[in-house]
């Protein structure tokens, strides 16, 4: 649910009432969900204090973003004003915008790379990767990079929480910062909405969530916080941690009870010189974090050597979406090969409204390519379930194939023949378009078969096939439109 109420915030500036009567009813179901879990409290902010804390994110997203960063405002408000109804329009339209033409480039070869290049997405650089499925993979490493870092600790979320787990992990981040720096960066209003809902989990007899989560980091400690801040309530959607500039852990999952042991999600740990790049994502989104915000990226900062080599490595793109810089490499990419794709798209989302994507899976249904993308049987947004249904009936209708995991899955992965993407974009118009999004690309064959080992082939025996009399819903359509905004 946290992620999505903190996405949801986005629509009150499409500007429509019935999208906002939408919203609300959507909102309506959350919050009560949120509800039954606060009864279990202490595990979040109580009515009073979420509320204050949450006018008080409002305000640093408009007033003090527009100071610190009046161009990354004002390119981000226009690049809502084209995106949001263009994706409106797009997905009314009889025919589409810009009609599909299948690549003669297929997916993991080398001449797909290089269209890649031509088209601008980033060039790879060497590394390697480690898959780590759920919280049980994730936060012991996540232990053991943090207890063997001698330089610096760099980390950030989306969601920095304030339940035990996260509480937890600030104790441990303060111990750390006596030994060596310690930067966490979390997005402001993503932190703040997810504060009030509690997890499913009840907390421990006598666990009082801190109000405020970089207050209590800050607290007696030297880590060093900062928040992203939201002009038009526009998020950095981002989950990039970095160990001594040397190692780094990147993918969808955030800092969290549900992350520890509610949901299904996934990140990676990255080795080699590519994590060199993946440290100057970083210490980007510090610098414009800070006072001087957008003016902080004036001057360059000093260069840093990057990590040796590693064993087996192979190209890793790093790809982006950020509308205040104009890039959509990410959608970029996922279209490329969607539409390049001859034998295979095997997709695990728990966000899927983007018009583009669904028209292009549906065109290779068509052409015979094993489609098959599996949603959550119930996720953490009733509005994005519903819509997600909308998207599924159209798929089946093309010849696709659409599983229901079992439970949450919040993993956003893609293999398109022998090629593959992971990372923290959903298949929605603002990871697609206008959030700040982080994803890594591959075509390295082992890579690509861990990934089906660990990740695919266990979920798809997991997960029961949805029939197309299930996708059945007079909102739906309504629901899909509304979603596409979210």
């Amino acid at each position: 649910m946290r992620e999505t109420v903190s996405r949801a915030r986005g629509i009150l500036h499409g500007g429509t009432s019935l999208l906002a009567l939408l919203l609300c009813a959507s909102c309506g179901s959350l919050q009560s969900n949120a509800g039954r879990s606060a009864e279990r409290k202490p595990q979040a902010n109580d009515s009073v204090t979420g509320t204050g804390q949450l006018a008080a994110s409002a305000l640093r997203s408009t007033a003090l973003a527009g100071v610190r960063q009046p161009f990354t405002t004002l390119r981000t408000g226009l690049a809502m004003l084209w995106h949001r109804p263009r994706e409106i329009v797009a997905g009314n339209l009889p025919v589409e915008l810009v009609p599909e033409t299948q690549s003669a480039e297929v997916p993991g070869t080398p001449e797909f790379e290089a269209l890649l290049d031509r088209k601008g997405i980033p060039k790879g650089m060497p590394g390697s990767v480690q898959w780590l499925v759920d919280g049980k993979s994730f936060f012991p490493e996540l232990d053991r990079q943090l207890a063997k870092s001698k330089q610096s600790v760099d980390l950030q979320f989306f969601i920095y929480d304030n339940d035990q787990i996260a509480v937890h992990y600030a104790d441990v981040l303060k111990q750390k910062a006596e030994q060596v720096p310690v930067r966490v960066l979390f997005d402001d209003l993503g932190s703040t909405t997810a504060q009030n809902a509690a997890p499913d989990t009840p907390g421990p007899r006598g666990f009082t969530p801190p109000a405020d989560i970089a207050s209590y980091l800050r607290d007696g400690s030297r880590v060093r916080v900062r928040r992203t801040l939201n002009p038009w309530l526009i998020c950095d959607h981002t989950k990039l941690l970095v160990f001594d500039r040397n190692s780094a852990i990147m993918g969808g999952m955030n800092m969290g009870q549900e992350y520890y042991s509610e949901w299904h999600d996934l990140m990676a740990k990255v080795e080699g010189p590519v994590v060199a790049s993946l440290s100057k994502q970083f210490n980007r989104a510090w610098r414009k974090a800070g006072f001087l915000g957008d003016f902080a990226l004036i001057g360059k900062p000093g260069w840093r050597k990057g990590p040796e080599t590693v064993p087996n490595a192979f190209p890793l793109r790093v790809m982006r979406t950020d509308a205040a810089r104009g890039q959509t490499q990410i959608m970029d990419a996922t279209l490329l090969a969607i539409r390049a794709a001859r034998k295979r798209i095997w997709i695990e989302n728990p966000y899927f409204a983007h018009d583009e994507t669904a028209t292009a899976l549906a065109a290779a249904a068509r052409r015979g390519v094993d489609v098959r993308v599996i949603l959550p049987a119930r996720g953490d947004s009733t509005i994005m379930d519903t819509g997600n249904l909308a998207t599924a009936r159209d798929l089946i209708q093309a010849g696709a194939k659409v599983y229901r995991y079992p439970r949450m899955t919040h993993m956003k992965v893609m293999i398109c023949d022998g090629w593959a993407q992971f990372g923290s974009a959903n298949l929605d118009v603002l990871s697609m378009r206008i959030n700040r999004e982080l994803n890594l690309a591959m075509n390295d064959p082992a890579a690509l078969r861990a990934l089906e080992q660990k990740v695919f082939q266990p979920d798809f025996r997991a997960s029961r096939q949805l029939r197309q009399s299930e996708t059945d819903s007079a909102v739906a359509p309504l629901a899909e439109a509304v979603a596409d905004q979210l």
